[in-house]
């Protein structure tokens, strides 16, 4: 039996979890989190605006699902600029822990340089995806080239943001990612 008493759980000191919170500034943000932002609340509204008119009136709008599936991925391909820009993508760390602050340099700039090539890559992929899709949405009466070109814009800004994190791994001192 345990020899705490009954009814008496773990203490946790929440006031502890935000004291090195500040005030919110704009200027901590960029461009693409505000964006992020808008585009995650029109999807909350739509997906909200599909399950009223789905279960409470009982006739689902047609459009609702289409465009719910094109904010989420709208969201997910403008949030990875937000990712690139903070360096929050996944990475396996194990190995910076033991090697030499001079070669961890190295490697963060040659992983900076092999995702930029990459993003610039995709990014020219889906521009040459958009101009050969001639398509219009199911449900409304927009082309399906104007998503791949948001995605494409995506891409040039994570590539526009892995540069700058790549200038600033070059220029700082040599350490840990």
């Amino acid at each position: 039996m345990s020899e705490k008493p009954e009814g008496q759980g773990p203490v946790i000191d929440f006031e502890a979890a935000f004291e090195d919170d500040d005030d919110f500034r704009f200027a901590d943000h960029a461009v693409e989190d505000y964006v992020t932002l808008v585009v995650f609340w029109a999807l909350i509204f739509v997906v909200f605006l599909q399950f009223f008119t789905r279960y409470v009136m009982g006739d689902s709008t047609t459009w609702t699902e289409e465009i719910a599936r094109y904010l989420l991925i709208l969201v997910g391909f403008i949030g990875s600029v937000m990712a690139v820009r903070k360096g929050s993508h996944i990475m396996v760390e194990f190995f910076y822990h033991y090697m030499p602050p001079w070669l961890v340099r190295i490697l963060n700039i040659l992983v900076d340089l092999a995702c930029v090539l990459f993003y610039s890559m995709m990014a020219w992929i889906t521009y040459q995806l958009a101009g050969r899709t001639g398509g219009m949405m199911i449900s409304v009466d927009v082309p399906k080239s104007v998503l791949y070109y948001a995605v494409c814009a995506a891409f040039v800004m994570m590539a526009l943001r892995g540069v700058q994190r790549m200038v600033k791994h070059y220029f700082s001192e040599p350490g840990r990612p």
